[in-house]
């Protein structure tokens, strides 16, 4: 598997937010978590992406055991991550938090050329370009968050709820945008979303996360189906 996650635990002290969560994602999929508040989804992300340690368990990505490996190295190995919340650096304009998503990059040229492909597939970040971060509407800072993943040249991309606080029209971009990344960009994808039709809709593949146990796995068309699932995460 492209990501294997095998019995993966983890606490904050004593404090079980993960326990015995094991995930796969194949090559070339979008694979959607969909759970309630503090199911645990961000810590799975924050684990995958080793901002988090886990206690117990084993990650795999793409032949390689990375659980103990260090953040910069699971980007440098292709893992890129857009966060809850978006995090942009709000005191710097559109085109520098972009830059800043590939400062592990040394090629200069191949960066700015990267930074010109963000704005074909961006266009509103190229109209952008020069104003501060913090002026950014909703939805066009989700966009930065997601081209900024982009630049670390990810072969995984980890989003953590994208469509977090915006409006049905630009969620519904938001998604379009995801397929892209599927099926243009060729990036795998793990979806971590509360907005679970859109999610189990893009996906390939879905579970279902509930206090840090993952208690339901399904196709996404499966999932989405499921009287269970119907009435807990989408309102049926």
């Amino acid at each position: 598997m492209f990501l294997d996650v095998k019995g993966l635990s983890v606490y904050y002290d004593k404090v079980s937010a993960l326990r015995n969560v094991s995930l796969y994602a194949e090559k070339g999929t979008i694979v959607a978590l969909i759970g309630a508040n503090g199911a645990g989804k961000t810590t799975f992300l924050k684990t995958v992406s080793g901002v988090k340690r886990a206690t117990s368990g084993e990650i795999w990505f793409d032949g390689k055991r990375i659980d103990r490996t260090a953040t910069h190295d699971i980007v440098a190995l292709g893992i890129g991550l857009t966060p809850e919340g978006r995090r942009l650096f709000r005191l710097m304009t559109v085109k520098e938090n972009l830059a800043m998503g590939a400062f592990l990059r040394k090629n200069r040229a191949e960066v700015e050329a990267d930074i010109e492909d963000m704005f074909r597939h961006f266009p509103i970040l190229k109209e952008r370009q020069n104003q501060l971060a913090k002026t950014l509407s909703g939805g066009e800072g989700q966009m930065l968050a997601i081209a900024r993943a982009l630049m670390t040249k990810p072969r995984l991309l980890l989003m953590d709820e994208p469509s977090l606080g915006l409006a049905p029209l630009v969620v519904a971009e938001i998604a379009r945008i995801i397929e892209t990344i599927k099926t243009i960009m060729e990036i795998t994808v793990v979806l971590v979303e509360q907005n679970a039709h859109m999610a189990l809709k893009l996906a390939d593949k879905g579970y279902v996360i509930e206090t840090g146990n993952i208690v339901m796995s399904d196709s996404g068309a499966a999932l989405l189906n499921n009287e269970r699932v119907r009435k807990a995460y989408l309102g049926a």
